[in-house]
């Protein structure tokens, strides 16, 4: 094998393993489960209750992308974290297979 068919095999593995190492994510012990859904601007509702968004919090999808509030499907499962504020800092939407678990 030549040194540009080796060096090209070794770039795609790399970008191969880059995609399958987005995919992983790890969602805190400590983050609370919940249903969430949108309000307005930086108001969501968990479980009901009306909640704000901390500056700056993160709303990653099943895919482990970053969402904006609006993005949110109504009615969503969810893992979350707050600050000290009480206010909601990360949120972690639940594939379905995250959400049967327990």
């Amino acid at each position: 094998m030549s040194p540009l068919a080796r060096f090209l095999v070794i770039v795609a593995a790399c970008l191969v393993s880059a995609g399958a190492l987005a995919q992983l994510r790890s969602i805190p012990q400590e983050a609370k489960r919940g249903v969430m859904r949108h309000v307005q601007d930086m108001t969501v509702e968990i479980d009901g209750k009306p909640q704000r968004l901390a500056a700056g919090a993160q709303i990653r999808d099943a895919s482990n992308r970053i969402v904006v509030p609006m993005a949110v499907p109504k009615a969503t499962a969810v893992r979350y974290l707050t600050n000290p504020e009480g206010q909601v800092r990360r949120v972690w939407i639940l594939s379905p297979d995250e959400a049967a678990k327990r």
